[in-house]
């Protein structure tokens, strides 16, 4: 059948806050699983991409919800370190890991600046985040295996003990767009979670990944938009996901909807396809889908940028998850839970961030 994935893969569904109001993104994942998606992921900000989106639901009160109406596996991608204390995502991991076994992971990232700005803090350059990452997740790793933590450097940490654990370990996944992010996140990640880019790109950032030890599960986030009309499917794609075209460091580093909304505004419409899979194919659609899954991916999770979701659930649960062989995730839990590398010293010296 044409598009048919050679190998198993998890199909799911992403929610993007910044687009859908939260309690009609959760009708749309418990949608989502009425028509075959075996899983879900959502994002976590706290501003949009453009005002056009219009919405940024607080992740962490909408996990909850979306856990205990549906049996889906859920993952969020989180920036620990400035607007959250690793503390607090440590805590939140722990308690959803307790009261979802095996359901739910989290992917730490080193964050953008148009979530994180609002601290009043300086914006680190990106040195200083990849490590001030890496010292979250080293705090985060012991607070789950059950230690009492107190950590100086660019984070601090006070006797801090979570006391609501998990039986095991939530998976902690490693985001990356690019092949140097993925190599450094083999020290520490139960795997890998990226966005679609070029094969030749994807490939790369697997390679090393894998090449520097990186165990566990291959994700891969698609941007897609589709809607019957070819014209209209670009034109959804255009309005909505234009301010999200721009590489690293630009999406990083500019701080407001209204920055991506003045470095978007003369993006033409064929731009957008770079970034986002546009089709009213459905066959192609999955088409596409098989190509990713061939490449080694063992999780793909679908973000349609159009502000309607259903449509573009019923269509490619009847039409685009039939030509592929969608199986549900193994359990997202910790490979094998191995907390710092090193433990923590009580006293480091602070390395106070500095701004770019």
């Amino acid at each position: 059948m044409r598009g048919r994935a050679a190998t198993m893969t998890v199909i799911g569904f992403h929610n993007s806050h910044e687009q859908v109001h939260p309690g009609e993104l959760l009708r749309a994942v418990q949608h989502a699983e009425e028509v075959g998606f075996t899983a879900a992921m959502c994002s976590d900000h706290l501003e949009p991409w453009n005002e056009r989106q219009g919405h940024s639901g607080f992740a962490w009160s909408w996990l909850g919800a979306a856990l205990a109406t549906t049996g889906l596996p859920f993952g969020v991608v989180n920036a620990p370190g400035q607007r959250y204390h690793p503390v607090i995502i440590a805590q939140a991991v722990a308690t959803l890991g307790a009261m979802f076994p095996g359901r739910f992971w989290v992917a730490l990232g080193s964050g953008e600046a148009m979530n994180e700005h609002v601290t009043g803090e300086a914006w680190p350059r990106k040195e200083l985040r990849d490590a001030r990452l890496r010292e979250c997740v080293d705090v985060i790793r012991a607070l789950l295996a059950g230690e009492e933590v107190s950590h100086d450097g660019l984070v601090t940490v006070d006797r801090a003990r979570i006391w609501t654990l998990p039986e095991r370990q939530p998976a902690l996944i490693g985001p990356a767009v690019t092949a140097a992010t993925a190599a450094r996140h083999a020290e520490w990640a139960d795997g890998l979670v990226t966005i679609n880019q070029s094969h030749d790109t994807l490939r790369e950032l697997i390679e090393a990944y894998r090449g520097a030890g990186g165990q566990g599960t291959l994700t891969l986030q698609v941007h897609v938009s589709w809607d019957p009309d070819p014209d209209r499917a670009l034109a959804i794609a255009h309005d909505q996901w234009r301010s999200n075209v721009f590489p690293p460091p630009l999406c990083w580093d500019l701080d407001t909807t209204r920055a991506f909304d003045l470095a978007s505004a003369h993006v033409p419409p064929e731009a957008v396809t770079q970034a986002v899979r546009v089709s009213a194919d459905l066959g192609r659609h999955a088409a596409w889908l098989a190509e990713y899954a061939d490449l080694g991916f063992d999780q793909i999770y679908l973000h349609h940028v159009g502000k309607e979701q259903l449509p573009f659930l019923d269509a490619f649960g009847a039409h685009v998850l039939p030509q592929l062989e969608v199986t549900a995730p193994a359990p997202a839990v910790a490979i094998d839970p191995p907390g710092p590398a090193e433990p923590l010293r009580p006293h480091q010296e602070l390395r106070p961030a500095v701004a770019n």
